[in-house]
């Protein structure tokens, strides 16, 4: 007998028949003795529909009660779940996240989690109930109403795993698992069958989807075994948790990529302390992220710093840096919103040298020139034009033997 708490998103519960199938997979669960919880999304397009009419009511955004009509899509599915599984016989119960004191801070649309009151629904588990959870959402210290974001019903499973002390949170969506690349890019792409939480928070903060960030990191920070799962065919998915150290990991487990990256380069700067907190700060204040940057060695007293912003800030960025450009007496600003990341993320390459020179002599080899690196322990990124990102997933992967018949090529 396990405990076991289990999401569903939207796609996986966007029909009444879905939902249907969704309560024969838990009750089925239920009835062979496992005690388990299940958080869901709103139905897929339901949230979208909610923030349109928010839309056409106001053409200003009033950030509490957007949290409350939004919120209200978990709570639909959470009755029609737990009415299915009554009619199957299954004893369930659904609450909203302010029931469950989901407690929160008070951000509204981008809370983080405080807190959660675990007593009730271990009572209901003891009963013999299926608990059935809204997903995305959780009540401030004065009884506000909070969302937490993008993803969140993710972050709500983890966290109840993490205070229920579950056996293993399992997400389900329309993937079967975490794969060594997109296999719309790499059609040979193989999943992985375990994954460690510091692989999977990188392949998701580099651009894979399948799971939100602050799900997996808090899924790290409190060792809560995550697996990903399909709601559409049986399988045993991809196990993300610790490094064992029993298991030995690949050099590379997987190849990510971004799309959404533009670059920008202010050349001529005078180099000197301070100029890089100058360039950077305008951006920063104007709450866009940077991710990648490198500064040149400087000549003859200047020198030229390159970064990486989201594409969708590139304009803004643009106009910042033009400014500055002109305060420091710099020699011009040049962008360029047509490139793209991709990066090598795997444990293994902690204790191998050779990755570094595989990869690049890899992209040489298809005349794919680099344009920016950057390196951390078990991850390399490169910025290359965004015309060259399926040649080059598809030649990394070749060279790393990451497709199911693949063998590793020699690293030199």
């Amino acid at each position: 007998m396990a405990l076991i708490v289990q999401k569903y998103g939207g796609t996986s519960v966007g029909t009444i028949e879905k939902i249907g199938k969704v309560a024969d997979k838990v009750c089925a669960q239920a009835k062979a003795g496992d005690k388990i919880v299940v958080a869901v999304s709103a139905m897929s397009g339901e949230t979208n529909r909610l923030v349109a009419l928010a839309d056409e009511m106001s053409s200003k955004t009033h950030h509490r009660e957007m949290d409350v009509i939004v919120s209200t899509g978990e709570q639909v599915t959470i009755a029609l779940l737990t009415m299915a599984l009554l009619d199957r016989g299954c004893d369930a119960r659904s609450y909203t996240g302010s029931q469950i004191k989901m407690l929160t801070d008070s951000a509204h649309g981008k809370a983080r989690i405080r807190e959660i009151q675990g007593e009730g629904m271990l009572a209901d588990l003891e009963a013999g109930k299926v608990v059935v959870v809204a997903g995305f959402q959780g009540v401030d210290e004065h009884g506000n109403i909070t969302t937490l974001g993008r993803g969140g019903s993710d972050t709500t499973a983890v966290a109840i795993a993490a205070a229920l002390k579950a056996d293993e949170c399992q997400i389900y969506t329309d993937v079967d698992g975490v794969y060594t690349t997109d296999p719309r890019i790499e059609p040979r792409a193989r999943k992985l069958d375990r994954i460690t939480f510091e692989e999977m928070l990188e392949m998701a903060s580099l651009g894979s989807k399948i799971l939100q960030i602050r799900s997996v990191a808090f899924a790290g920070k409190f060792n809560v075994p995550l697996r990903v799962l399909s709601s559409f065919k049986e399988g045993s998915g991809t196990l993300i948790a610790l490094e064992d150290d029993g298991v030995e990991q690949a050099l590379i487990s997987g190849i990510a990529f971004n799309r959404d990256e533009a670059q920008l380069t202010i050349t001529g700067v005078p180099d000197q302390p301070g100029v890089a907190s100058k360039i950077l700060g305008p951006v920063t204040e104007a709450n866009i992220e940077i991710d990648m940057i490198v500064q040149n060695i400087g000549a003859d007293g200047c020198t030229d710093f390159t970064f990486t912003v989201h594409r969708n800030d590139f304009a803004v960025a643009h106009e910042l840096l033009q400014k500055t450009s002109e305060e420091l007496g710099a020699k011009q600003v040049v962008g360029d919103d047509e490139i793209v990341k991709i990066s090598l993320v795997g444990v293994g390459m902690r204790s191998h040298a050779g990755i570094a020179n595989t990869m690049f002599q890899t992209l040489a080899n298809e005349s794919i020139n680099i344009r920016m690196i950057s390196t951390s322990e078990i991850k390399i990124s490169v910025v290359v034009d965004e015309k060259y990102l399926e040649l080059g997933v598809r030649s990394l992967h070749e060279a790393f033997g990451l497709h199911s018949d693949g063998e590793a090529k020699n690293l030199r």
